[in-house]
Parts: C-alpha cells; sequence; structure tokens
C-alpha cells in the first residue's frame, strides 16, 4: 500500500493528476445523500443513484412500503428556533408520531423539550453529538459521537435504546454506515426533502406546503427542520391534506417493509 501510495504520489506531481485525498489513503469517497425529487405520486430517482449499493449493504433506509399509503415524519434538531413546541402541540393534536434526530447542541439546550418528545411517544433519534461529517472519523470517534448523544438522552428520558440516526448533512460512506450498523444503528434517510433549513431564506406558509406536498409518495420518509418558521406554519395543512389523500403518518417503529425500487 505504502509503495502504492508514493507511486501515486509522483504522478501528481509529474503531470497534475487530481486525485482526492481519500483515494490516495486507500478510502472511499464519502456520498452525498441527493437525487431527483418525486413528481406525480412516483418514487424518486434514489434507486438509480450511485450509491445504492453501499445503502443497500448496510440496510439503511429512506422508504417504508411503497405500495401503501404511508408517510413518517422526520425533524432533524440540530438547534432551537422557537418553533419545536409548537409543532409538539400540533402532532399531539392530531395524533401523528413523528421522529426528532437530536445533536448534541440541543440536547444540553433543550433537556425539556427532549424529554417532552419521548414522554408524548416520538422516536427521538441520534443526529451526532457534534454533527461532523463522520466519513471523517474512526470507527472509535464515530462511536464516541453517538454514545455521548445516546446517554444523554437516555440521562433525561429514561430510554436506553436508541435504535435511529441520521448522518450529518447526509453525508455517508461504506466504512461510516458499516461502523454505525455495528453499533447497532439503522442509518434513516429520506426520500422528501426541500431547503428548509436556511432560517434567512424563509418563503412562506405555501411554499412549504407545495415543496412538501409536491413530493409525496407512498412509503415515503419525510424530512422537515424544526428551525424553518415557514414548516411550522405549513405542517398542519400538511397533516390535515395528506390525510385527505389516503395517506397514514406511521413512527419508524412501524417501519417494517424497505424498498429499493
Amino acid at each position: 500500500m505504502k509503495k502504492w501510495v508514493a507511486l501515486l504520489t509522483v504522478l501528481v506531481w509529474c503531470w497534475g493528476i487530481a486525485v482526492p485525498a481519500a483515494a490516495a489513503q486507500g478510502v472511499s469517497e464519502p456520498y452525498h445523500f441527493g437525487f431527483k425529487k418525486s413528481k406525480n405520486g412516483q418514487l424518486p430517482s434514489i434507486a438509480e443513484e450511485g450509491f445504492m449499493s453501499v445503502v443497500r449493504k448496510h440496510q439503511a433506509v429512506f422508504l417504508g412500503d411503497t405500495t401503501q399509503k404511508e408517510l413518517y415524519l422526520t425533524f432533524d434538531n440540530g438547534y432551537e428556533n422557537g418553533f419545536t413546541a409548537e409543532i409538539l402541540d400540533l402532532l399531539k393534536a392530531k395524533r401523528v408520531p413523528a421522529a426528532f434526530f437530536v445533536t448534541g447542541h440541543y440536547v444540553k439546550d433543550q433537556p425539556e423539550l427532549v424529554k417532552r418528545m419521548a414522554a408524548e411517544g416520538h422516536v427521538v433519534g441520534n443526529h451526532s453529538w457534534s454533527h461532523p461529517d463522520m466519513t471523517r472519523l474512526s470507527s472509535a470517534q464515530i462511536k464516541d459521537e453517538l454514545e455521548k448523544v445516546r446517554l444523554a438522552v437516555a440521562e433525561l428520558t429514561g430510554r436506553q435504546e436508541m435504535p435511529f440516526l441520521r448522518p450529518p448533512r447526509g453525508i455517508f460512506g461504506d466504512r461510516m454506515l458499516a461502523a454505525c450498523r455495528e453499533y447497532g444503528y439503522t442509518n434513516v434517510f429520506w426520500s422528501v426533502a426541500y431547503k428548509d433549513w436556511d432560517v434567512k431564506q424563509q418563503k412562506g406558509a405555501d411554499f412549504a406546503y407545495n415543496s412538501v406536498m409536491g413530493q409525496l409518495h407512498p412509503g415515503a420518509v419525510m424530512l422537515l427542520h424544526s428551525v424553518s418558521s415557514d414548516n411550522a406554519r405549513a405542517l398542519g395543512r400538511i397533516i390535515d391534506d395528506a390525510r385527505k389523500q389516503g395517506y397514514e403518518f406511521k413512527s419508524l417503529h412501524q417501519m417494517l417493509v424497505k424498498s429499493y425500487r
């Protein structure tokens, strides 16, 4: 291996060949979970993307049963922007289960909201302690990032098990997924999303509503960010109108069928 890396370094120096650092170290490059969005109720292009073999290999999920009109509502909670309590009120009133993927910062900053998520029956998932690109971490560092969140949430809620993980920024790789799987996690990606995380670029409740409803499809895992004022204002209408279309909201614990079609 050392001889190969040395030879590669010489070639780069002599010929100006651009070689990713990960390749030079014999490590697979990271993937970013991206795809062409769903239209007209059809599945998005995820199954056609180049990273699918890695996703399959490590049994990561992004869909439920695509033969059923079921939806999985998930939120990423990196920090609090004043809307999560309102979202929880709405979910409680409409009896909708959700998953909240929390970071270390969120757990430390908003312990009462984390306790409320658990008490009201929602999944509290792991979003890592410090929100790093975990493909750049060693297996030991990955374990530390995840275990710190699990232990902190367990101390607050009494829940010792934390089976679900969402990789920060949707960045993943073969080694990283393998390590997470070894530590007992199912990585949860998504099949419905839009650019909702930029709090300086909120475009109104109608924009959020149309962005989400235009992508709905059977088995969808919906990714929203709780920092978005647009999401908080549109969520009730999204839930009501999705149900009018025959969709049922389910918990990740109910995800029994995983389709890669």
